[in-house]
């Protein structure tokens, strides 16, 4: 049996978006690229036009570019684990999966398999919420980790002392993931909840609130992450372009926070701030 591989270009939040819509298509294994990510699916299983319409319905959200090709069947396993790097942040974090050698002399050591989820280190965005996350003290404070993907980031925070974590996705397969990352960690989540901040209503506040996800959404939630702020917590922020960052730190501003330090990598902003009232 033959494969379809498609290699797709897209902004990072809407990997995670399409790798679940594809599912849904029957794609059955995906791959993380550094422009976005590889998908497979058996030739029989293939439709083009599906694929054409679920693209079609994301572009005025995100540039999408993608490629198809025919492929023999292959050890998926074997393929994945050739093209999963382990990850360096600063030579302070080491982000490997299973099958990767530890590395004790690093500060901290994530493991990840990511699946079909997102959130691996290897995206510029979730490089730098691990960096800052480093730079910010954790210790003894709750934290909670919006369209947590992967769940590496509240893994993070666990590591870093945190009392408790918490996380939230809008993807069944996400929460999956995550549950399972928890345990490659050792580290017992408060809760693992689907839906939108919106659709949860949550009434817990917290010390640490972290949301890498994309502009427009970043934009239609930050009241909501500031709600569930405590006084004097932090609020991280992903997912967006350098041209993005004049609005999204305007609105952030405007409900009471200030900004801690924020970084650029390959065009990509990560930024902490720090609720002062």
């Amino acid at each position: 049996m033959d494969f379809i591989q498609i290699n797709v270009q897209c902004d990072a939040p809407f990997g995670e978006i399409l790798t679940a819509e594809m599912g849904e298509l029957g794609f059955t294994s995906f791959v993380e690229t550094e422009l976005g990510f590889e998908a497979y699916i058996e030739e029989e299983e293939f439709s083009h036009p599906a694929v054409q319409t679920l693209f079609n319905n994301y572009r005025k959200q995100t540039r999408i570019w993608y490629e198809l090709k025919k492929i023999p069947k292959v050890n998926w396993n074997e393929e994945w684990e050739k093209n999963y790097d382990p990850i360096n942040v600063d030579d302070k974090i080491y982000v490997r999966a299973t099958f990767h050698e530890s590395k004790p002399a690093f500060d901290y050591e994530i493991v990840i398999n990511p699946k079909m989820s997102f959130g691996t280190g290897h995206h510029e965005t979730t490089h730098q919420m691990l960096a800052l996350q480093y730079d910010i003290d954790h210790k003894d404070k709750s934290l909670i980790d919006i369209g947590s993907g992967t769940g590496i980031l509240a893994i993070m925070g666990a590591k870093l002392g945190a009392k408790s974590v918490a996380a939230t996705d809008v993807d069944e397969w996400c929460i999956e993931n995550s549950q399972d990352n928890f345990d490659l960690n050792e580290v017992k989540p408060e809760f693992i909840k689907k839906g939108t901040i919106h659709q949860l209503a949550l009434t817990e506040t917290y010390d640490i609130v972290l949301a890498n996800i994309n502009t427009n959404v970043l934009l239609e939630e930050i009241p909501e992450y500031v709600k569930i702020l405590n006084s004097k917590g932090h609020l991280f922020l992903s997912g967006f372009y350098e041209t993005d960052l004049p609005q999204v730190n305007a609105l952030v501003l405007e409900h009471g926070l200030v900004e801690v330090k924020h970084t650029t990598r390959k065009n990509w902003v990560a930024i902490v701030y720090q609720k002062v009232s």
